[in-house]
């Protein structure tokens, strides 16, 4: 790319323009991220963010926990640690695991910083540009912008009510494959997706990983809502029906707090030192506080009745919402009905762009995301994604019914109601 080529791309100052890496060019704030700014605001109902709801967390036990880890073992705590991660958390980790059928060894565990840094190591390691990422269709926005920041071809794969569609994932396949093109992973949230909160079924997982295994194509499973199924425990992960082809992610940002930023990858053996030398790379080490604190909260915690009492706070408010989409929305939309987790996936007609609905909603009151943030290749102008997770069920009310005299005022408008 030329620089008069980059200017115009980028819009930037000349003396900046030029100096920048290629890859740094597409390089955008999220859709997500943009909205936080009137998000926030106190008058809006934001059913856009997807933070977690920290009211059922006890405070006073996080700050015991805290205080005895600084009193009893602060030296350690406050200082560099092993870049793969404290052997006690990672034992730990394990445990964790074990709920959702997973059989693994700490030594193939590494902590980052988030899920997400896990992510953006796995997508350094492997992709060089021009690559193929098969995805979901729509996907988790972070992921689209790790991908998209190595330049790599993003590939939406269809899902339905029950998770992405095996036959849909071999014709892509076969498609890409006759371009010449080369497939690295595909990267697959299974449960209670974000955006679109549904749920991968268990056959479907088996027939995904037989297609990926015969292909050599790596899973990449990212499983932040695992544990907050709603009335039923969620399938066996993904990498406990195979552990030489499945990348796992996980976080506890979910399940105890997201301030902490501690996640982890468990990955094949094969893999273990490209991941362990990029985190160091990167970071050099995990937060040893962070982790330690996690550490001692899982030690002397009822951390599984924890997550139950997330569980039970999410889908109070899941029903809150469900009940006000049936009351409020109009004829010829549609939306996910999610068994766990944090969102729900609206279908409007297609006449309705949802990003041109934006500012009207703004004036009522109402923020949400647009499904164009949850696709690489512009698609998805008449979905939204409405995140349950914050609000009380009194605002999610207030919110859905706002929201959907928008959407019936610009469906009649259009004549489509």
């Amino acid at each position: 790319m030329s620089i008069e080529q980059k200017r115009f791309h980028t819009g930037l100052p000349e003396n900046l323009t030029d100096r920048f890496a290629n890859r740094a060019l597409g390089m955008k704030a999220s859709e997500i991220r943009s909205l936080f700014a009137v998000a926030s605001r106190p008058d809006i109902v934001s059913l856009a963010g997807g933070m977690p709801n920290l009211t059922a967390l006890p405070m006073e036990v996080m700050a015991e926990v805290v205080n005895k880890l600084i009193q009893d073992n602060g030296a350690e705590a406050l200082q560099y640690g092993s870049g793969q991660g404290h052997p006690k958390l990672r034992e730990q980790i394990c445990d964790v695991m074990a709920l959702e059928g997973i059989s693994a060894h700490p030594d193939d565990v590494i902590v980052t910083t988030g899920s997400q840094q896990a992510l953006d190591l796995i997508t350094r390691i492997f992709i060089d540009p021009g690559d193929v990422i098969l995805v979901e269709a729509p996907s988790y926005v972070g992921a689209l912008g790790t991908f998209k920041q190595y330049q790599a071809q993003v590939v939406h794969v269809e899902m339905d009510q029950n998770g992405l569609i095996p036959q849909a994932l071999r014709n892509a396949i076969s498609q890409i494959k006759k371009s010449g093109r080369k497939i690295k992973f595909i990267y697959l949230i299974p449960n209670y997706q974000n955006p679109a909160g549904v749920l991968l079924s268990a056959d479907r997982r088996t027939e995904i990983l037989e297609i990926c295994h015969s292909e050599q194509i790596f899973v990449v499973e990212d499983n932040p809502y695992g544990l907050l199924g709603f009335d039923r425990p969620s399938p066996n992960a993904m990498r406990a029906e195979d552990s030489e082809n499945v990348i796992y992610l996980g976080t506890f940002s979910k399940t105890i707090a997201p301030g902490f930023r501690v996640g982890w990858a468990l990955v094949p053996q094969s893999l273990k030192e490209k991941l362990v030398i990029a985190s160091e790379s990167s970071i050099l080490c995990p937060s040893n506080f962070s982790q330690l604190s996690i550490s001692s909260y899982l030690s002397d915690q009822p951390w599984r009745a924890q997550i139950a009492s997330f569980t039970k706070l999410y889908k109070v408010r899941k029903d809150a919402m469900l009940e006000s989409l049936e009351k409020y929305f109009p004829k010829g939309t549609s939306w996910t009905k999610p068994e766990g987790g944090f969102y729900v996936w609206i279908t409007l007609p297609p006449e309705i762009d949802t990003n041109a609905l934006m500012p009207k909603a703004i004036v009522a009151k109402v923020a949400y995301v647009p499904g164009t943030a949850f696709y690489a290749d512009g698609f998805g102008t008449w979905s939204m994604r409405l995140s349950y997770c914050y609000p009380t069920p009194e605002r999610i009310k207030e919110g859905v019914k706002s929201l959907g005299a928008v959407i019936t005022e610009e469906m009649e408008r259009r004549q489509l109601i």
